[in-house]
């Protein structure tokens, strides 16, 4: 499997909903790099897994819609806690649909699968990986 992996980074306010989450339930800050790997079986005629401009470009564009957001006031994630794991998959589902509509140019229909990790600081992160395919 062949992999090519851009990384970018975007900074939040949030709070959560539950006990479990202790002071977090007060609103905070977060400050997040963001690593999306992409997979691919064969590289492509120009001997490339995916274009890491446009990859790039891509990621950038979905992480301008959170950027110095506060989570909380967002309607798509209302009723939510926009945890790091929850944020992780959000990403992906993002870069996915973007990877089906061709945003990342020609081939990007043959990316076997997607990796999003999310560190939220130098000891914790979390992640969410799929297949791209049906």
């Amino acid at each position: 499997m062949f992999t090519v992996r851009v990384r970018d980074h975007f900074m939040i306010a949030h709070s959560f909903s539950g006990e479990l989450f202790g002071p977090a339930q007060k609103l905070h800050g977060a400050t997040y790099v963001v690593d999306v790997e992409f997979r691919r079986e064969e590289l492509n005629e120009d001997n490339v897994v995916v274009d890491i401009g446009r990859a790039t470009e891509q990621l950038g564009a979905i992480l301008a819609e959170m950027n110095y957001r506060n989570l909380d006031e967002v309607e798509a994630f209302a009723g939510q806690n926009t945890t790091t794991e929850f944020l992780a998959r959000h990403i992906h589902s993002c870069m996915a649909d973007a990877i089906r509509a061709g945003s990342l140019g020609p081939g990007g229909e043959a990316l076997h699968s997607l990796k999003v990790e999310l560190g939220e600081s130098h000891v914790a992160w979390a992640g969410y990986e799929a297949t791209l395919r049906e």
